[in-house]
């Protein structure tokens, strides 16, 4: 099993090459280079999914905050089962 998590492109670091396109993608506040080549024309403010420093797709920005619900609910409840155990 893969996670991608979805981050937001703050910019476009070099487009020479589409295959080596390379930006600054922004996870939450944790800002990282990713390789873009996945996406079709990246445009600064897309957001996409990003796996092992790889953008596979775009997606909507709804989704993107229905991911990170998910993640969140998901660090709730590893909070609770370490406060319990």
């Amino acid at each position: 099993m893969c996670l991608g998590v979805p981050g937001r492109i703050e910019k476009i670091l070099n487009d020479d090459d589409p295959v080596f396109t390379v930006g600054l993608v922004n996870f939450g506040g944790v800002t990282r280079e990713v390789n873009l080549a996945g996406v079709k024309d990246p445009k600064v403010g897309d957001w996409v999914v990003v796996h092992a420093g790889f953008a596979l797709n775009r997606l909507k920005e709804e989704e993107a905050m229905e991911v990170f619900e998910y993640l969140e609910k998901i660090s709730e409840y590893g909070r609770m089962e370490i406060e319990e155990g």
